[in-house]
């Protein structure tokens, strides 16, 4: 198994096989350690986040998703000159194209494992099916926590230039 994070200091990404007893996470771009969360992975099955320790982790496709985005916008974005032209034949074959490479590429591509707080992404996971996939409420919960943490931090920075 491997993980895939943000280091904490560099912002870089980070990639590093995975084992049971891995205890530290070192950046390979700035040399920063990270204490990994223990008891987080037991026999290549994670039960929450090595990096930031949280619970809540989804599944995904193990797919970019501005791959994924690119390839419709260009689809619709060929089909629309075909339709202009009234090439309705090659509008429509161009959209059933596209959606025939959107399928290939869902049965094709396998899962990863991915947490809502740091975005780090687990590769090679065993027993992916006890977690759930995204579901957009956590994220949300997430999303508002960060941002409420982030003002927080803001206020504190501008309370003390002031004293």
């Amino acid at each position: 198994m491997n993980i895939a994070f943000a280091c904490p200091k560099c912002d870089r990404t980070v990639q590093i096989e995975l084992s049971d007893n891995t205890s530290q996470l070192a950046c390979s771009h700035c040399g920063y350690i990270l204490n990994a969360a223990a008891g987080a992975v037991e026999q290549g099955e994670v039960h929450r986040c090595r990096v930031c320790g949280g619970h809540d982790l989804f599944v995904r496709k193990d797919f970019s998703q501005r791959l994924g985005v690119t390839i419709v916008v260009i689809g619709f974005i060929a089909s629309s000159v075909t339709w202009y032209f009234h090439l309705v034949a090659a509008t429509f074959g161009i959209l059933f194209a596209t959606a025939l490479i959107d399928v290939v590429l869902y049965l094709c591509v396998g899962n990863l494992l991915q947490c809502y707080a740091c975005r780090s992404e687990y590769r090679g996971v065993a027993d992916l099916e006890q977690h759930e996939p995204f579901d957009l409420e956590v994220h949300e919960r997430h999303r508002q926590q960060a941002a409420r943490l982030a003002e927080s931090a803001k206020q504190s920075n501008a309370a003390d230039k002031v004293i």
